[in-house]
């Protein structure tokens, strides 16, 4: 079996490069095509989300994700951040896909990072249902318990040293990112996801830590994107930031980098309000403090201060992103591409704690383009 597992691995491309990659948008055009040039199915404008239905995989496009990041805490005080994510991509051929699944730990009380990769073809070992959300790969799943309710189950692990057990249940809407069912990556037609989001489920469970089975608690972020090509020309990378305020609100944003260190027009920030509704605003970002990976040698913005407009307020707002470890990086040995993946908090100009959040960090120990 392990002998088998390395000739895939020769075999198949690196597959965060298929995942983060554009893959030869078509030029000239005004509106949305159909499909990508290589035939995959391109986000369209006023597109009606059916569910149970489009929690589950989109094979017609090239590359999906469901990502989910949260803070747990169990009786005793003691803190933990969880990453567990599973990817979808057509194999260069067509002829299937392909399975990755990442999953990562921060302890904070001791500063420990556990984290671990999974690569499988579509099969008996990996697979993504076409009609809810029922997905597995080797022992790792993520599944409705309860599809009227969008309760759901992730079990996984990281080797021997980790556990997760947890349920999670939506403590506010569904949210749709975008304009018109659509989140525009880029200036190229074919550039584009839809973008589903729970911005806060409420999680429980047992997360086992060596020989130890902690009861814990907190709240989770899952990201579910659709697409065939997210990103555009001269795109190298972006920062994306998740946040739950303790005021019920939460806030979504991502900078595409590029290649001359600027931001994409395509950058977005948006805040959901504790109803659900959400609304863009400006921003700037500002780079703090960086640290240098010893592993990859990659030098990651790991504490930055975005300022945009409150719309609550209708004033300046101060947001200084601080990560509760600097030691968070997934070294992507199956997928080929490292990213630094981080539990933070989220800090007024005064030190105030107004929440918790996730930065992901992507394109800097490797030009995703590349």
């Amino acid at each position: 079996m392990a002998a088998k597992r390395r000739k895939m691995r020769k075999k198949i491309p690196h597959l965060l490069f298929l995942l983060f990659a554009s893959f030869a948008p078509l030029c000239g055009q005004t509106s949305a095509p159909l499909t990508t040039a290589d035939g995959f199915a391109v986000p369209q404008p006023g597109h009606i989300f059916t569910f149970p239905r489009d929690h589950g995989s989109h094979p017609e496009f090239k590359i999906e994700w469901w990502y989910l990041t949260g803070h747990l805490f169990a009786k005793d005080g003691r803190r933990f951040g969880y990453q567990a994510t599973f990817f979808r991509s057509a194999a260069p051929d067509k002829s299937t896909h392909l399975h990755l699944a990442h999953m990562a730990l921060i302890d904070v009380a001791t500063g420990k990072f556990h984290h671990q990769e999974r690569l499988n073809r579509e099969g008996w070992d990996a697979r993504s249902s076409t009609t809810t959300l029922d997905l597995h790969n080797g022992p790792w799943s993520l599944r409705f318990l309860d599809a009227t309710a969008e309760r759901m189950s992730l079990r996984g692990g990281i080797r021997a040293d980790v556990g997760f057990n947890f349920t999670l249940s939506p403590a506010k809407p569904l949210v749709v990112f975008g304009e018109n069912s659509v989140s525009r990556k880029g200036s190229a037609p074919t550039a584009a996801s839809y973008y589903l989001t729970f911005t806060r489920l409420r999680t429980e469970g047992v997360l086992t830590l060596g020989t130890e089975s902690i009861a814990v608690n907190g709240e989770s972020w899952m990201d579910h994107e659709i697409s065939s090509s997210q990103l555009d020309q001269n795109q190298i990378g972006w920062d994306w930031v998740s946040i739950h305020f303790t005021d019920g609100r939460e806030l979504m944003f991502y900078r595409l980098r590029l290649r001359d260190g600027s931001s994409d027009a395509a950058s977005s920030l948006t805040w959901v309000d504790a109803a659900g509704r959400t609304q863009k605003s400006n921003f700037k970002l500002d780079v703090v403090e960086t640290w240098k990976s010893p592993a990859t040698g990659a030098v990651y913005p790991i504490r930055v201060r975005l300022t945009t407009t409150d719309p609550s307020t209708g004033k300046p707002i101060t947001l200084h992103v601080e990560p509760l470890a600097k030691k968070q990086e997934l070294t992507g040995n199956l997928g080929g591409i490292p990213y630094w993946e981080g539990a933070c908090r989220i800090l007024d100009d005064s030190g105030r704690e107004l929440g918790n959040a996730y930065m992901e960090l992507t394109g800097y120990a490797k030009d995703l383009k590349l």
